[in-house]
């Protein structure tokens, strides 16, 4: 035992499996490239990526251009590394020096690029209806009036994004995918890509010929309200730091806002909102020991947790130094994230950098 305050316990073998489910869900004509932007999710870009690519997967996306240029420097040169931000302003010749794509979210980056990098490569991003990033109506009205706007960058891609493919019954995705089809077809011979992890699931004819699955790879849920085919990556656990003996009536951390109805015992432990055990989860779900729930009591601190231990027997307590599980078999990604009322993504983004983690 060493002096981690928890432990992520990552499952390379549940990564590969969750890639090769998508693969066969997609079918062979169809590129599954990987989702590594915030770190992997929070496991870690770099082994991520790295197991990935012995999958074969050849095409990466992260967010930003540092990002990128800390994957590039991980992944043999076939690899290649799109940054889903655009071309940042200023950073131009860090995608030159390591070789990164930028995905061209309008058609002012697209000049820039062909002035920077002739005939390097890119992917453009169509907006579809997200109204976040990508060429709008009006860029789109542009384009096709002059296509020479485009002169000069060879699209590896043209792709879009869904705003609401993780719910299987909103309207709104076949909406975006009829938009998406008649838009990209303006680009022939150009690889397509629209779907995302729920995209993927949801059906063929959104597939195209490249799909980008983030949470699905790392174990969580792609749809709602359906079962999840994904293997779970992430383990989490945290230590016991003290175990208490508390008297009817007694209260519990900050606010005072849990109660002891009768005696019993508490255990504290380390884990807070700093470690992404969110704050909103406070006197919700559980820690488990051994197979038996520990309900969270009191509120989430920023470095600790504590738990109503009262059901447990007092020779079967644990005791400090022992660890509790908060992600695993008895809990899983999404019930954590649902108990804190988030979303999976959210809790695996939030994974603090003080856990020790474990590649298994």
């Amino acid at each position: 035992m060493g002096s981690e305050s928890a432990r992520l316990i990552l499952d390379a073998d549940a990564l590969r499996t969750n890639y090769a489910r998508i693969k066969e869900q997609v079918g062979p004509r169809c590129a599954v490239a990987g989702i590594v932007k915030a770190d992997g999710y929070g496991l870690g870009a770099e082994p991520v990526a790295r197991i990935l690519f012995q999958q074969g997967c050849r095409q990466f996306f992260v967010a930003t251009p540092e990002e990128g240029v800390s994957l590039r420097a991980a992944l043999p040169p076939e690899a290649s590394v799109a940054v889903l931000g655009g071309l940042y302003t200023g950073a131009e010749r860090e995608y030159v020096a390591h070789d990164l794509t930028p995905v061209l979210n309008t058609l002012e980056e697209a000049g820039r690029w062909a002035r920077i990098a002739p005939g390097a490569s890119a992917i453009l991003h169509i907006d579809t209806g997200m109204n976040r990033l990508g060429l709008d109506g009006r860029e789109m009205v542009r384009l096709a009036e002059d296509p020479s706007l485009l002169c000069g960058v060879p699209l590896s891609a043209v792709m879009s994004h869904f705003a609401c493919a993780d719910d299987p019954s909103h309207p709104m995705t076949a909406v975006q995918n009829e938009r998406f089809a008649t838009l990209a077809a303006r680009f022939p011979g150009v690889p397509r890509s629209l779907a995302n992890s729920a995209g993927a699931f949801s059906g063929s004819g959104y597939h195209y010929d490249m799909v980008r699955p983030g949470i699905a790879l790392y174990g969580g849920a792609p749809l709602e309200g359906r079962e999840n085919p994904m293997r779970p990556v992430v383990g989490l656990e945290a230590r016991v730091l003290q175990v208490r003996t508390v008297r009817k009536g007694e209260t519990l951390g900050y606010g005072a806002t849990h109660r002891f109805e009768r005696d019993g015992f508490s255990a504290t432990v380390a884990l807070g909102y700093a470690d992404g055990y969110l704050r909103s989860g406070s006197g919700r779900g559980s820690l488990y020991w051994k197979g038996r729930a520990l309900p969270v009591a009191g509120r989430v601190s920023m470095d600790l947790v504590t738990l109503d231990c009262t059901a447990i027997p007092e020779n079967d307590l644990p005791v400090p130094g022992d660890f509790v599980e908060v992600i695993g078999p008895h809990r899983t990604l999404d019930q954590v994230a649902g108990e804190a009322g988030t979303i999976s993504y959210e809790i695996l983004t939030d994974l603090g950098v003080r856990y020790l983690r474990i590649w298994k």
